[in-house]
């Protein structure tokens, strides 16, 4: 069983690939099943966020992972960094941090005309990891929206492209938590994902003790044996296949329907805005796509709407302090919404 705060694991993988690029003309779908496996070396469990990872990748969607320390938040974008064949970097985070530190700036530079250059943050990458980013100041976390949004950085007037693929998986430490600044929720709606990062099982926290028993060392996934098995090239492949993922009227309704719904509950002081809609539109056609169906169906919606929507949603402060959650206000959205037959 998958947890039911993440998405369930996509499909069996397919066989390992060799190359970092499949040939043209080959699946691509090959290549990214393949990245559980490589994960799976150094990663025990974890199935259902794994799933939410590769999914957003294929729709140029961002990812903020939510767990307590320990948990194998940051090793599991570590693997898979190392099994793409992307360029990364990763931050930590701290209440020091300057948007500068992550954007870049511009710095003295006698050989340029105007005697300045920019210099690039760590920003400027393929895969980028925010590592616990709610231990910094909500400044530092905003210098972070442009750069998801539009995917460029603006400094002194100038506009300058992020790579392509670009995509921020951010972690987080939940926020009763002592040190951790709640995330705005301008921020919060550009992830495309908040995955929930449980305990493993009895089972396979025995798997990571023996693990580590045998030598495994998680600050060197490289050396577990993790390689690359996609690239830049099988993304952008697969991105086009995602695309032509067909979604019926119907379909586009029920998505539409369950967001509105999440408006008009009196539980919710803040619902689904429209750019919720879309992402559970683009997140439906990537399970589809990871399901080998050229079409979505309600069952993929269903699917993802919890993470898809459940840090979109602001529950009335009076109803928190009695338990009630996102994830039981969605439960009663897709209970009650009728689904296309």
């Amino acid at each position: 069983m998958s947890d039911p705060t993440t998405p369930p694991p996509y499909p069996p993988t397919a066989p390992l690939v060799e190359a970092t690029t499949l040939h043209e003309g080959e699946d691509p779908r090959q290549a990214v099943l393949a990245l559980r496996d490589e994960i799976g070396k150094v990663v025990v469990g974890q199935e259902g966020t794994l799933s939410g990872l590769v999914a957003a990748l294929l729709v140029r969607g961002h990812v903020l992972l939510e767990g307590v320390p320990g948990v194998a938040k940051t090793l599991l974008v570590k693997a898979m960094a190392q099994a793409l064949d992307l360029q990364f970097k990763r931050v930590q985070f701290t209440p020091d941090l300057m948007p500068s530190d992550v954007t870049g700036q511009l710095v003295l530079d006698r050989t340029a005309a105007d005697g300045m250059r920019f210099r690039e943050g760590p920003i400027f990458t393929n895969l980028f990891l925010a590592d616990e980013i709610n231990r910094t100041p909500p400044k530092t976390q905003s210098a972070l929206l442009e750069a998801m949004e539009e995917r460029q950085v603006t400094a002194e007037g100038v506009a300058r492209s992020l790579p392509d693929p670009f995509v921020v998986i951010a972690t987080e430490n939940p926020v009763e938590h002592e040190g951790t600044y709640p995330l705005p929720e301008a921020q919060l709606d550009r992830f495309m994902f908040k995955l929930l990062v449980g305990y493993p099982s009895l089972d396979q926290e025995v798997e990571v003790l023996a693990r580590h028993h045998r030598g495994l060392d998680p600050h060197d996934v490289a050396a577990a044996g993790v390689r690359p098995v996609a690239g830049a090239g099988d993304l952008i492949r697969a991105r086009h296949h995602v695309d032509a993922v067909d979604v019926q009227p119907a379909v586009q309704q029920y998505i539409v329907a369950i967001c509105r719904a999440t408006r008009e509950s009196p539980s919710v002081e803040l619902g689904v805005s429209p750019r919720g809609a879309a992402a559970l539109l683009h997140a439906s056609k990537a399970w589809a796509w990871l399901s080998n169906r050229t079409y979505v169906t309600p069952d993929e919606v269903k699917a993802v709407a919890k993470p898809t929507l459940r840090h979109r949603l602001v529950v009335r402060p009076e109803l928190e302090l009695d338990g009630i959650t996102a994830d039981g206000l969605l439960d009663s959205v897709l209970a009650t919404v009728p689904a296309p037959r």
